[in-house]
């Protein structure tokens, strides 16, 4: 499928997203956001799909925040509207049952901050600024950037950047745990792929699992604990744990579908 703001392409079984607003610094957009949405939905899930990995068009930016002019004129409704699909967009991609890896390239602020922590992991460049400047504006980060920058960095922090609006570099983000690695930009794509492909050896019906249970500590209502009791319960008996344990007693590395 054709997107307006984005570019797909599956490369050895990785599913490449790139941000396609240069003029814009990537800024998101609705539309952009929906596009974004539709893939998780659909073309995440091809069987060809062993990962994915999203990144920005340019050096300058991963996602330099949302495009503002599109909603400087909201309604309180119309704004609770906007964050309510914002928040399902990036559950979604926090959901999937395949490894998602942030790739940022230079700035990821405001939305594209969240869009980013949306993902499982995050490998910055040595470019990199991350930041949710969002009281600069009199608003509040609306895609779940509350919530995920202090789970991600914890309270303290966490709140002092959403509070100042302060930016930090990609190694201040891997310091704090925001990012896992930081590298050269000419080497952001390639650190992407040799994490995904790491993750690809494993069981996918296991990392699918990790995704659950973790998500569950995060959830209100759910016992992160019986969660995880039920998805390791729920791995018995499949083909990937048969592969898995004979495999470890025949002394080789499993083969996993």
């Amino acid at each position: 499928m054709t997107y307006n703001n984005l570019l797909t392409q599956i490369e050895e079984g990785i599913l490449f997203i790139t941000i396609n607003r240069p003029s814009k610094l990537n800024a998101l957009n609705m539309e952009l956001l929906q596009e974004v949405g539709h893939i998780f939905a659909n073309e995440v899930l091809d069987d060809a799909v062993k990962g994915v990995i999203m990144t920005g068009s340019g050096e300058k930016a991963f996602a330099a925040g949302a495009d503002i002019s599109e909603f400087a004129q909201f309604t309180v409704e119309q704004g609770k509207k906007l964050s309510a699909d914002g928040h399902a967009i990036m559950k979604s991609i926090e959901l999937c049952p395949k490894p998602v890896i942030a790739a940022v390239n230079g700035f990821a602020l405001g939305g594209g901050c969240e869009l980013a922590m949306a993902c499982h992991m995050i490998i910055a460049s040595e470019n990199a600024k991350f930041g949710q400047p969002e009281v600069n504006l009199g608003v509040i980060p609306g895609y779940g950037g509350t919530q995920r920058l202090v789970q991600r960095i914890g309270r303290s922090k966490g709140i002092e950047l959403l509070m100042s609006g302060d930016m930090i570099s990609g190694e201040e983000a891997a310091r704090l745990g925001l990012a896992n690695y930081v590298v050269p930009a000419e080497e952001l794509i390639e650190k992407s792929k040799w994490l995904i492909n790491r993750i690809a050896k494993k069981s996918p019906r296991a990392v699918a699992e990790v995704v659950k249970t973790v998500d569950a500590l995060y959830r209100d209502g759910m016992d992160g604990f019986a969660e995880e009791i039920d998805a390791f319960g729920r791995c018995f008996g499949t083909a990937e744990f048969i592969e898995g344990t004979t495999a470890f007693m025949e002394k080789r590395k499993p083969s996993f579908r």
